[in-house]
């Protein structure tokens, strides 16, 4: 199975782990989950750390690939399709960065693991990994 992570189980699983469930903390530590991360994630945490809304120990373009390589994580990139199929999604999600995550989940076949409530609405199997 492929799992797509979100930008907030991304950060938490960095330094807030006691923010994920049993669930989460089992996917994100066992061996042979394909943990995936949307460079649309690296979008949103390089622009909340430029507004200063998203402190960390370094720049993102340092942080982001340090952790990925500390967590296995596999990179997903943003394509056309996936543009696309996000523009066609019904309107249960407002943020663009989530509403991407969800097209690239669906476009790619893959389980979103997320602590956002709102991604259980949406046309794709996710995995609610919060408290």
């Amino acid at each position: 199975m492929k799992y797509l992570l979100d930008t907030s189980v991304f950060l938490w699983s960095l330094g807030a782990e006691h923010k994920l469930n049993t669930t989460a903390h089992d996917l994100l530590s066992a061996a042979t989950t394909e943990l995936y991360l949307s460079a649309a994630s690296s979008w949103e945490i390089a622009i909340k750390f430029a507004l200063g809304s998203l402190p960390l120990p370094m720049p993102p373009s340092q942080f982001v690939p340090n952790a990925m390589s500390v967590l296995a994580i596999r990179s997903l990139e943003v394509t056309h399709f996936h543009s696309l199929t996000a523009g066609e999604l019904p309107r249960h999600h407002g943020n663009p960065f989530d509403r991407m995550l969800i097209a690239q989940a669906r476009f790619e076949n893959m389980v979103p693991l997320t602590a956002d409530r709102t991604f259980l609405k949406c046309e794709v199997d996710s995995m609610f990994c919060g408290k």
